[in-house]
């Protein structure tokens, strides 16, 4: 079986990443910012380093097969400086296949988060070492924790006419663990989530769903962002092959807090 290496193997995604490799088979390393903790699979060599000054990462890259690059930053510029320290990691240690998650719409939205993973995408491709590159739509989790936010004041501003996809973080896992163990694939097929709502009707379902009262307040947001989200420039319709909707998450998640 494979060597894979998971950067940002302690977060939502790298987690699950792991999970699907170590089910498969697979020898599975992970680098993180953080130590390794008590509660940390025994299955797992895990690699605490610095991504900033790329400390850490020769050593756990060595010998790999593939490389899952999940770890990532709020900030568009620190994500393609991550991007630009992993690759030269990788290169340094052999020719590993390079794997990057994305998001739909990074070359359409000019949103400066966006603008650095679609500059990340090209370190990436223009890298010299086979690579795959896999865009999906936002995941459930961010959709949920963004709703928390809104839903902190009594009255629940949403932003008006914005569409969102939803995709399950596990199903993108499972995606990646797949694209990580076979051949390097360039630009993969986006993944979406199975049902598009406008973001004002997803407000409503998690406010329903928490036994909140909140009157949702749609606002429309001015600038070049907002028009691109509510044109659909994040969306992936033709590529809707997640299967778990947002309500099932949603029942779900409330299901663990009772």
């Amino acid at each position: 079986m494979s060597v894979v290496l998971v950067t940002g193997g302690s977060g939502t995604l790298g987690r699950a990443v792991v999970r699907g490799l170590l089910r498969e088979g697979h020898q599975v390393r992970l680098t993180s910012r953080r130590p390794r903790p008590a509660t940390a699979d025994p299955g797992v060599e895990w690699h605490t380093v610095d991504y900033a000054t790329g400390e850490g990462l020769d050593a756990a890259f060595a010998g790999a097969d593939s490389v899952v690059h999940t770890a990532t930053s709020v900030s568009g510029k620190r994500d393609l400086a991550l991007a630009n320290t992993v690759v030269s990691a990788v290169a340094r240690t052999g020719a590993p296949h390079l794997v990057y998650i994305s998001i739909v719409g990074v070359d359409r939205i000019p949103l400066p988060y966006y603008q650095g993973k679609f500059a990340a995408e090209a370190v990436f491709r223009e890298s010299g070492l086979p690579w795959t590159v896999l865009r999906t739509t936002q995941f459930h989790d961010l959709v949920l924790r963004v709703l928390g936010v809104l839903a902190k004041s009594p009255l629940m501003p949403v932003p008006a006419g914005v569409p969102v996809q939803p995709v399950e973080v596990t199903e993108v896992a499972e995606r990646l663990v797949e694209l990580a163990t076979g051949t390097p694939a360039g630009a993969a097929p986006d993944l979406g989530g199975p049902e598009t709502h406008l973001l004002t009707d997803l407000a409503r379902l998690y406010l329903r769903a928490q036994g909140r009262r909140r009157w949702v307040l749609p606002v429309r947001l001015p600038g070049e962002v907002f028009t691109g989200y509510r044109n659909g420039a994040h969306l992936a319709p033709e590529y809707a092959h997640g299967k778990v909707t947002f309500a099932e998450f949603l029942a779900e998640e409330t299901g663990k807090k009772r």
